[in-house]
């Protein structure tokens, strides 16, 4: 139903010419003004064909892949209770 997506962080010089061209290799997430990065995801199948055209544009510095789907989310609380001890 739903797409494998990857997510791209890619460092610009041009935020106007980021802002107009970076929609045609996936959905734009956030473009940061003060940092001059754009978030991005692409689909999963074709992340380093897009990733090597991002880096031939002229305005992009460097393309960096998002880890964030790689990291766990899910936590266990393996540590004691600490309530009693605070408690006299």
């Amino acid at each position: 139903m739903f797409t494998e997506r990857s997510g791209l962080i890619v460092w610009v010089t041009d935020l106007k010419a980021a802002n107009k061209h970076l929609e045609r290799y996936g959905s734009v997430h956030f473009i940061s003004k003060r940092l001059h990065y754009a978030a991005m995801y692409v689909h999963a199948s074709k992340l380093e064909e897009t990733t090597k055209q991002l880096q031939k544009l002229a305005f992009v510095k460097k393309v960096e892949r998002s880890y964030r789907n790689e990291i766990t989310t899910e936590y266990s609380n393996n540590a004691a209770d600490k309530s009693s001890f605070y408690t006299t």
